[in-house]
């Protein structure tokens, strides 16, 4: 499996996950679709979570600090929304969606 962004095509394992990170927001757009999400303005505020999370750890967060770190921007966030946003697994499918490998072990750290 692969996408194909801006005439380029971004090399994924098995499950679908970019081997390298690409942080262009049309990246975004073409995985998203791929996994059937309709991009909001929620779903934009939990990839730039992630990818600031990728960068400045290397991984990505677990769902539970993921969660607890999303409650401090989105105080309304909770496990339900977060699962309406990303139903396949918020930690996992959110990392995919924002153009990042897989996470490591359950969800990261």
């Amino acid at each position: 499996m692969s996408y194909t962004v801006e005439g380029v095509e971004l090399e994924t394992d098995d499950d679908g996950y970019l081997l390298e990170p690409d942080y262009r927001d049309e990246a975004v757009e073409v995985i998203a679709a791929a996994e059937n999400i309709e991009l909001t303005p929620a779903h934009w505020e939990i990839v730039k979570y992630m990818r600031d999370q990728y960068r400045e750890h290397g991984h990505t967060p677990n769902f539970r600090n993921m969660l607890k770190d999303v409650q401090g921007f989105m105080p309304e966030a909770d496990s339900k929304s977060l699962y309406d946003l990303f139903p396949l697994g918020p930690a996992k499918q959110a990392a995919k969606v924002a153009g990042l490998p897989q996470p490591l072990g359950k969800g990261g750290y």
